[in-house]
């Protein structure tokens, strides 16, 4: 009986917290400059400012946890699409951020740690998708996979910065990430591919 209840709580406080940051999205998209704070929060979800922080914790946290939520939307998306190449990687990691622009941006520029913000995802399946390409021959064998995907998420946490400062739009945002990847698997191909990852670059317009 105590297990049922304990697991019973545990749902409840998910649901909550679930309705806490839907409801700090809401808030975000209505305002998408105004002050968030916790009472708003609350009165949105209907919950007890309180409840706000034993859920999800100060300000700062707050952000954290919506950064959380893109991540888990963005494995989510990548769990459909199965096992996937560095590009479609990077492009659904763009796609997810310009879906949602008042939110990302918002949490990007509040956030003080949003540098982290791709560690978790991409980063994971970039990894993979450029392991899998070395694998499959299409860059050397000698290549430290786990770094060249770093170099990528690094140059891809810029991009997203530029794009959340308005200097770039959501066109340049995706063509700028994908000019990284390119750069990265071009420099890491084996002779047999190099002029196959070689031709983005040739035909690519300046971003």
């Amino acid at each position: 009986m105590r297990l049922v209840e304990g697991g019973l709580r545990e749902q409840h406080k998910a649901q909550r917290r679930i309705r806490i940051l839907e409801a700090t999205r809401e808030l975000l998209r209505d305002s998408p400059e105004s002050a968030i704070s916790t009472e708003r929060i609350a009165e949105r979800a209907q919950v007890a400012p309180a409840t706000v922080y034993n859920l999800i914790g100060p300000r700062d946290k707050i952000w954290e946890a919506l950064a959380d939520g893109f991540m888990d939307e963005l494995e989510r998306r990548l769990a459909e699409l199965g096992a996937v190449a560095p590009r479609e990687v990077v492009s659904s990691t763009v796609q997810l951020f310009v879906d949602d622009p008042v939110v990302s941006r918002r949490m990007v520029r509040e956030w003080e740690q949003s540098g982290l913000v791709l560690d978790r995802s991409p980063l994971t399946q970039l990894r993979q998708a450029m392991a899998d390409a070395r694998t499959q021959g299409l860059l050397r064998a000698d290549i430290d996979t786990d770094a060249l995907a770093s170099v990528v998420g690094t140059s891809c946490v810029g991009a997203l910065h530029q794009w959340v400062a308005a200097l770039i739009d959501d066109e340049r945002f995706l063509a700028r990430a994908l000019l990284a990847l390119d750069v990265a698997l071009a420099a890491a191909a084996a002779d047999p591919y190099r002029d196959q990852l070689l031709a983005p670059l040739r035909t690519r317009d300046t971003v």
